[in-house]
């Protein structure tokens, strides 16, 4: 993953028909990205049931992966990536062992650190709301080699400055797909609002 995808669609508590049309119409739409949490119902067939339709170079991964044994199953139903809200470095070597890029979660320095050195490919920085660009600026300076990624509070109005503090990427749900448009099930509008959000990245 790393610097190629600078952007992963978060989606949550969607069902199976909605889940395929967003999937189909994001990547259309220039998202490479798309995680599917874990805690979503029907989580591991959504997965299993998609993964055989995802474009070449498109990536359909799952995430909030809170124990070894959810990475277990989510790597049984086909996922592409794994996304951890913490970092749990059991999830991370199970990852790495079967060939799963991960995206490790983790706040504070240490954290980061432990995830960067356990494998993570990525280091999710989890939430950034509280503290905004500024915290990846000053978490870039002791950790200039590892790949961050901002998730939490990420949208229009700030999302440059993100990149601009120095993500590598950026995770982002109801503010890249919007949430009404979600509610909605409005496709073309979840089409427009994913091309809008991909414009601001680099």
């Amino acid at each position: 993953m790393n610097l190629k995808i600078p952007v992963i669609g978060i989606l949550r508590g969607v069902d199976s028909a909605l889940f395929k049309s967003v999937m189909d119409t994001s990547f259309t739409s220039g998202l490479q990205a798309i995680e599917l949490t874990m805690n979503t119902d029907d989580a591991l067939k959504i997965v299993s049931s998609n993964i055989p339709t995802v474009p070449e170079g498109k990536m359909l991964g799952m995430g909030t992966i809170r124990n070894l044994e959810e990475a277990k199953k989510a790597v049984d139903a086909g996922a592409m990536f794994l996304v951890t809200p913490h970092t749990d470095t059991d999830v991370i070597e199970y990852a790495k062992t079967h060939s799963v890029p991960i995206v490790a979660g983790a706040l504070t320095p240490t954290e980061v650190y432990n995830a960067w050195a356990a494998g993570a490919d990525m280091v999710k920085i989890f939430p950034c709301r509280p503290f905004g660009p500024g915290y990846i600026k000053e978490l870039r300076g002791p950790f200039e080699q590892v790949a961050l990624v901002a998730v939490g509070g990420v949208d229009l109005d700030n999302i440059t400055d993100y990149f601009d503090a120095g993500a590598s990427a950026v995770g982002a749900s109801t503010t890249l797909f919007g949430k009404k448009a979600l509610k909605d099930r409005d496709i073309n509008k979840i089409a427009c609002n994913v091309k809008n959000f991909i414009r601001l990245c680099p």
